[in-house]
């Protein structure tokens, strides 16, 4: 009935559905449904700093999005608001990584 390259499609889709679904309520619960617009958004920073550093990519893409985290875990054990500090490391490593 089905070939084999979309049987392996499905069971991959189900496979990934059932392992995302407890991380994406993690997320919901923390309130933190924002947290991944936020680091892509500070992705493109790190892609522009591997380019102008000549680094890989992915190094850069990764080390951008270990700094923007362990910034908003530290700001926000000083009492801020997650959803505002979410906000302003999205919008201001994006205007850095166009600039």
């Amino acid at each position: 009935m089905f070939d084999a390259f979309l049987m392996r499609a499905i069971l991959a889709g189900v496979a990934l559905s059932l392992a995302a679904a407890p991380l994406g309520c993690f997320v919901v619960w923390r309130r933190m449904a924002y947290f991944g617009d936020a680091t892509a958004h500070a992705s493109i920073l790190g892609v522009a700093l591997a380019l102008a550093f000549a680094l890989p990519v992915f190094i850069g893409v990764l080390l951008i999005a270990l700094a923007m985290a362990l910034a908003i875990s530290a700001l926000q054990a000083r009492g801020q608001t997650l959803d505002t500090l979410l906000g302003v490391m999205a919008h201001s490593t994006l205007a850095l990584g166009l600039v």
